[in-house]
């Protein structure tokens, strides 16, 4: 038997949603991508959502939108998957990695404040394993200093900050992914949530080749047929099949997300006290989705933990390596960045296994092979 450490949730209703866009007229730029956006907006707070086909085109379209350019510099954190700061890199900016709280492994808002020079342009903060970040403290930083902020929410859809849904939280943008082993998914998509309507604009303009049929963008119109490029933007269109398998999946976010927390919690429980294993702490006032259950191995060396637990059939993993380790990263400037805190948490930690169909009797496994290691 082999347990993952994350698996897509897929249902007959998933299924025939899918075969029902199948048997329509549109397979793309069809009706099922605006109903998507609209009930991913309703769900969480926000007046306008663009769906695109993955979560790094949505963080790409958003940095674009925020006007990111050659010379700026994004703070964001160095915890996290790549794409939280290559998408900065694809406008020709500079990500500035910001250490992180080693109590709830997100970046720290002191830390961001520390890194702020005259060319930053925008903060990316990450609400790494589904924990949301500090973003009052965040917001504070950024409305003083006149920055933007895009919040990569690719574990959050479904959490909660302040009794607030992530999306509702008056950032700029919001950034989702629906990867199959984020909280929902669509197969590869993403999303960009926003309140504000010019950046909706751009936001419509960059995920479709820069290009508009609006008259009210347009010059000129001459007739039907016409349309006019006003970017460079892209194809990241999300099709009517993947936003048929969003709206599915959607439906059942929130049972999703408390069988998470359920299983969550009984990790805690299991592993609470232990000498040698240190559980994830969570803020008082925010509600994690549990994207990931990070825990660390304090004494068990992590790279024999991690050996142990995968020939064991667990299937572990490591999430993540610091953004600035990787060799392109060291060959572009970044082979004197070093972040203490991030360093520490990724020398010791594992992800367990965590999703919706995991059994009570698979996780019981899995706790009894990480108590073997301690």
């Amino acid at each position: 038997m082999y347990i993952p450490y994350g698996h897509q949730s897929i249902t007959e209703e998933d299924i025939q949603a899918v075969v029902d866009v199948l048997r329509s007229d549109y397979l793309t730029t069809g009706p099922a991508i605006g109903e998507f956006e609209q009930k991913a907006a309703d769900y969480v707070g926000a007046k306008y959502a663009v769906a695109v086909s993955n979560g790094t085109a949505a963080l790409h379209i958003a940095c674009l939108a925020a006007g990111i350019a050659p010379g700026d510099e994004v703070i964001t954190t160095p915890i996290t998957f790549a794409a939280s700061a290559n998408c900065v890199l694809y406008c020709g900016g500079r990500p500035v990695f910001a250490d992180i709280d080693p109590v709830t492994y997100n970046i720290d808002p002191a830390e961001i404040e520390r890194k702020i020079t005259p060319k930053t342009k925008a903060i990316i903060p990450v609400h790494f394993t589904g924990q949301p970040c500090e973003m009052e403290e965040i917001h504070r930083i950024a409305r003083e200093h006149g920055l933007a902020v895009i919040e990569d929410a690719a574990h959050a859809l479904g959490a909660e900050y302040k009794g607030q849904k992530i999306g509702s939280l008056s950032s700029d943008m919001t950034a989702f992914s629906f990867h199959p082993v984020k909280p929902i998914t669509t197969g590869e998509g993403g999303m960009v949530v926003t309140d504000d309507a010019e950046l909706y604009e751009r936001l419509c303009l960059f995920r479709s080749h820069g290009i508009t049929r609006a008259e009210s963008l347009m010059g000129q119109n001459e007739g039907g047929w016409y349309y006019e490029q006003l970017e460079l933007g892209y194809n990241y269109r999300m099709t009517d099949i993947q936003a048929a398998l969003g709206s599915s999946q959607l439906a059942k976010l929130d049972a999703f997300i408390q069988r998470r927390r359920y299983l969550a919690g009984r990790y805690t429980e299991a592993f609470a006290g232990i000498p040698g294993l240190a559980c994830p702490e969570q803020l008082p006032h925010a509600a994690s989705g549990w994207h990931l259950y990070v825990l660390r191995f304090l004494e068990q060396e992590r790279g024999q933990a991690f050996a142990r637990l995968r020939e064991a059939g667990i299937g572990v993993n490591v999430h993540y390596i610091p953004v600035y380790r990787h060799p392109y990263y060291r060959k572009h400037g970044y082979q004197d960045t070093f972040c203490p805190h991030a360093e520490q948490l990724y020398q010791h930690m594992l992800s367990l296994p965590l999703y919706p169909g995991l059994t009570e009797e698979q996780q019981d496994v899995v706790i009894e092979q990480v108590k073997k290691l301690v």
